[in-house]
């Protein structure tokens, strides 16, 4: 018997993210901030469509939330209609949006103040690992709804922890993009070198992902960058805001981040070209219009 669980925002990740749910025999209500949206998700699932997050949520042992950013969560969650409205004893609020941990900090204890719990968990793998049910995910938060929400993100998840209390999962999805910032600055420079030098560059690629440079930007990126095609993935405008929210916890926490902070306005750059929905990889654009 599935869980009763509640999907707010229906976007490239949470679409097919709540689609896993659905197929795997949970009772799902949707809700989405466009209508049609929702729509096209109950034509084509065994769900329900909320008229509102705190409808949605009600009942629900699980609620999910996966919008933008900080204010979207807290219009969707804390807002007058907003899940925490609806949210009852003893259920899991897990929002999957990449936000701050400060924020996450707050939902555990509002959550609390209705006898229920909450976790960050914000997740790694894109549209693609949604779609196949192949994401990671980074949990903050307490440890018993942790472990009684597992079962269920394992319907659309490769690989689930928790490493440590809330705010932790935000805190390690920051981790995450500082690390691919780096790499994708890395590649797209490595790969404009081969190409100033006159080498095959396809050819260069095949012989160093063998050794120490491999990657796995390189193995799934260096195709499209070499072609100049930009729509595969994460947009240059989430990674930056996904960098801010890096850099203000760094400051902070008096942690230096030089390479983020300037891969960060590298991308301001390839927005300024008109990038603002490429994908992350687009850093080699900018250093072709040289």
């Amino acid at each position: 018997m599935g869980e009763r669980v509640a999907f707010l925002g229906l976007g490239v990740m949470g679409f097919p993210m709540a689609g896993h749910l659905a197929r795997s025999g949970h009772e799902v209500a949707v809700w989405n901030r466009s209508p049609a949206r929702a729509e096209r998700f109950v034509a084509g699932h065994p769900a329900r469509r909320a008229a509102s997050p705190a409808d949605a949520a009600r009942g629900a042992a699980f609620v999910f939330v996966c919008v933008g950013r900080d204010a979207d969560v807290r219009e969707v969650v804390l807002g007058p209609e907003g899940a925490l409205a609806g949210l009852g004893p003893g259920a899991v609020l897990v929002d999957h949006t990449t936000a701050s941990a400060e924020l996450a900090r707050e939902l555990e204890a509002r959550a609390g103040e209705r006898d229920a719990a909450a976790l960050d968990a914000p997740v790694s793998g894109g549209q693609a690992g949604a779609e196949q049910g192949a994401l990671t995910v980074m949990v903050g938060g307490a440890e018993e709804p942790y472990e009684r929400a597992l079962p269920v993100l394992r319907c659309y998840a490769r690989q689930v922890r928790r490493l440590g209390p809330a705010g932790s999962g935000q805190l390690a999805k920051m981790v995450n993009q500082i690390c691919i910032a780096g790499l994708l600055e890395g590649l797209a420079e490595g790969l404009h070198f081969a190409e100033a030098a006159g080498l095959d560059a396809e050819a260069v690629v095949d012989v160093i992902s063998k050794g120490a440079a491999q990657s796995w930007q390189m193995d799934h990126r260096h195709r499209t960058m070499l072609a100049g095609e930009f729509d595969h993935g994460f947009a240059v405008e989430w990674m930056r805001k996904d960098l801010g929210l890096a850099l203000a916890e760094a400051r902070r926490r008096g942690a230096a981040l030089p390479v983020a902070a300037l891969v960060d306005q590298l991308y301001a750059e390839v927005e300024a070209m008109g990038g603002r929905r490429w994908d992350t990889s687009s850093l080699i654009a900018r250093l072709r219009r040289r």
